[in-house]
């Protein structure tokens, strides 16, 4: 018997039996290509060869495909835009306006950060005993005017305004932002 030691440990032989060594003399008695490689048959006695790992469903095979599944689309289906990832950071500034019953509450936001920048409301100490109506239209234009100079305070000096689902921008919420635009802020 011939011992074969491997390169990478040399302290593990690995024993081949000689009968299985091929020969040169002998030629393959079948035509195909796979009978022209010799079959050796590989023994070891010092070395116990670990059995081949199964692999399951979630393994690193599963992993490598490039597109996503429909299962893992369904897994997560509000992977946002490019536009909805990257919008915060081109209109970082965004105004927010709410009319209750009684009040009108105005604020602008840094969208990224979610810090508020300036606020003004109608339910304010100073504004609510010298407004006669703290809803009407004119009470609109102290809240646009308001927010208009405490922006400026805080080197803002563009926003934006994102209406809601079915919102249009006329009458009071028209009256406050053509108030902050008609004093130096910006809509972009």
């Amino acid at each position: 018997m011939a011992c074969i030691s491997s390169p990478a440990s040399s302290s593990l032989p690995f024993i081949l039996p000689t009968e299985l060594l091929p020969s040169r003399s002998l030629k393959p008695t079948s035509l195909s290509w796979t009978s022209s490689f010799p079959k050796l048959g590989i023994f070891s006695n010092c070395v116990a060869v670990p059995p081949n790992p199964i692999l399951k469903k979630g393994s690193f095979i599963q992993a490598a495909w490039t597109r996503r599944s429909r299962s893992e689309a369904a897994k997560r289906p509000n992977k946002k835009s490019w536009k909805q990832r990257t919008d915060m950071y081109m209109r970082p500034f965004l105004l927010n306006v709410f009319f209750s019953k009684r009040f009108v509450h105005a604020k602008v936001m840094h969208r990224a950060t979610s810090k508020v920048i300036s606020v003004a409301t109608t339910n304010s100490r100073d504004l609510r005993f010298t407004l006669p109506s703290l809803t009407d239209h004119n009470a609109c234009r102290v809240i646009g005017k308001l927010i208009a100079e405490r922006s400026k305070e805080a080197d803002v000096f563009a926003m934006s305004y994102e209406p809601r689902k079915n919102e249009r921008i006329e009458g009071k919420l028209g009256i406050v932002i053509d108030t902050i635009r008609e004093n130096g802020i910006m809509f972009v």
